[in-house]
């Protein structure tokens, strides 16, 4: 079944770009709001969520710009997850952007997990 592309957007008006990078782009960031432990080995990343662990490869990355994986059962559905970094010119507002794709039955429920997630990374953050 084909699966549909989402886009979230998520204002961090206080953000630093930086500072949100070390979040989303490194594994001990991901670590502390995305996943209880985050393994690398090469291109390879093992997310470790309590008693269950998925894993992912990296298929691209531009340091303070995006970070984009796909989980190593999604590879026959050409889908990826990306987190990116978008910065307004004019304001300097940063904003999360995050692409996902899911199946049209699963749609409230992913936006309802990436939401609680966003919320755990300004938490941690003091992004708002």
């Amino acid at each position: 079944m084909a699966k549909n592309k989402l886009q979230l957007e998520y204002p961090l008006k206080s953000a630093s770009v930086s500072v949100l990078w070390n979040k989303i782009g490194t594994p001990l960031g991901l670590s502390e709001w995305f996943a209880n432990e985050v393994i690398v080995n090469n291109n390879k990343y093992l997310f470790k969520w309590n008693n269950y662990e998925e894993t992912a490869y990296l298929l691209d990355i531009k340091p303070l710009m995006k970070i984009r994986f796909q989980w190593e059962d999604e590879i026959e559905n050409n889908t990826y997850f990306e987190l990116k970094v978008e910065t307004n010119e004019i304001t300097g507002e940063v904003t999360l952007v995050i692409t996902d794709f899911t199946e049209s039955n699963e749609e409230e429920d992913v936006i309802l997990l990436w939401d609680k997630q966003i919320e755990e990374l300004k938490r941690k953050t003091g992004m708002g």
